[in-house]
């Protein structure tokens, strides 16, 4: 009689465990099929397509992890954002880092003929508590470069488009495309430098309109004739002094600024909303604008950013990075921030 309740219990605990297996072999393939549909909402929802089965296969794999990333990140301790699925959603992070930042090229006195004037805020004390310049007109819609590698134009075009409508109360999208092709002292796709970009537009006596010379992601013969007809003309550029967010917030409390920041982290990559506090390092390797700063309810301060990757991305392309955190600015924002001039 034990015998045979022995042989019972010996068969009832391996039906469990049979039963056990089959449940996280469904839930196994349930989850699959999620994914599998969640991958095929994602990809018509942005228009993506693959070439081939193969190249759809592996770049499920990699859209797979980096939900599973995503997911682990919101699931853990709060750091005041989430991450989220973007059009970076099936790139690893060292391909998006190749594809989607890009160094900022230093500049050499052989470049430089000209000099940044000194600091015009230097003096100003009395700064509103919050700025947004989209709320007075002074910022275009957010732009895409794609996979050329040109940050550096497009943050200093957003801030040239940004000094003309406060000075003027026109708005005007303007040609980074100009930029990438004309600015021979820059790289176009493969970086370059914001300060050099303002001393082209300078030189240059002004940028065209986006509309004229439209852009194409890549780089192309410099039209000589649509560069002519420029809209907007800067006088010059000044330097925020490095390192000091009081300065900076002067200066944004003025007019967007162009900084550059390190923005290659996967954490980077795939940012959603509210206020990014890091990871991030110092080697800067991507170019945005800031155009506002402000404080939310539980009393983080933060830097308001216009980025180039499309409303896809962020907060419909815009990000919130704390402010306040470290000397240099959390991700270098403050190491070299710099502005054209009017």
């Amino acid at each position: 009689m034990a015998s045979t309740n022995h042989f019972q219990s010996i068969f009832l605990a391996f039906v469990f465990v049979l039963g056990v297996l089959s449940s996280q072999a469904s839930s196994r393939i349930l989850n699959e099929q999620t994914m599998l549909e969640m991958h095929e909402k994602w990809m018509t929802r942005l228009g993506r397509v693959y070439k081939d089965t193969e190249e759809k296969n592996a770049r499920f794999q990699v859209f797979k992890d980096n939900v599973q990333y995503i997911n682990a990140f919101n699931e853990g301790v709060d750091r005041g954002y989430k991450l989220g699925l973007t059009q970076f959603s099936d790139l690893t992070n060292e391909e998006f880092r190749a594809s989607h930042t890009s160094y900022e090229r230093q500049p050499t006195k052989e470049t430089f003929v000209s000099k940044p004037t000194s600091f015009r805020y230097a003096n100003l004390t009395n700064v509103p508590t919050t700025v947004d310049w989209r709320n007075q007109g002074a910022v275009t819609p957010v732009k895409n470069q794609g996979t050329c590698g040109c940050c550096w134009a497009f943050a200093a075009v957003a801030a040239v488009e940004g000094i003309n409508q406060i000075t003027t109360s026109n708005l005007i999208s303007l040609s980074e495309q100009e930029l990438v092709d004309c600015n021979v002292d820059n790289h176009g796709c493969g970086g370059g430098s914001r300060n050099i970009a303002f001393q082209f537009i300078q030189q240059n006596n002004g940028l065209t309109s986006e509309d004229n010379y439209p852009y194409i992601a890549q780089v192309n013969t410099c039209d000589s004739t649509k560069a002519a007809t420029s809209v907007v003309q800067i006088t010059g550029y000044g330097d925020v002094p490095p390192n000091n967010e009081q300065a900076l917030l002067q200066a944004v409390a003025n007019q967007p600024v162009s900084v550059s920041i390190e923005g290659s982290g996967p954490n980077f990559q795939h940012y959603s909303s509210g206020v990014f506090a890091g990871p991030c390092g110092t080697h800067l390797d991507h170019a945005v604008t800031i155009i506002g700063y402000g404080t939310t309810t539980d009393g983080t301060n933060y830097w308001l950013v216009k980025n180039s990757w499309d409303s896809t991305w962020g907060e419909n392309g815009y990000m919130r990075i704390e402010r306040d955190v470290v000397a240099e600015g959390l991700c270098g924002i403050a190491i070299r921030p710099s502005y054209p001039t009017m």
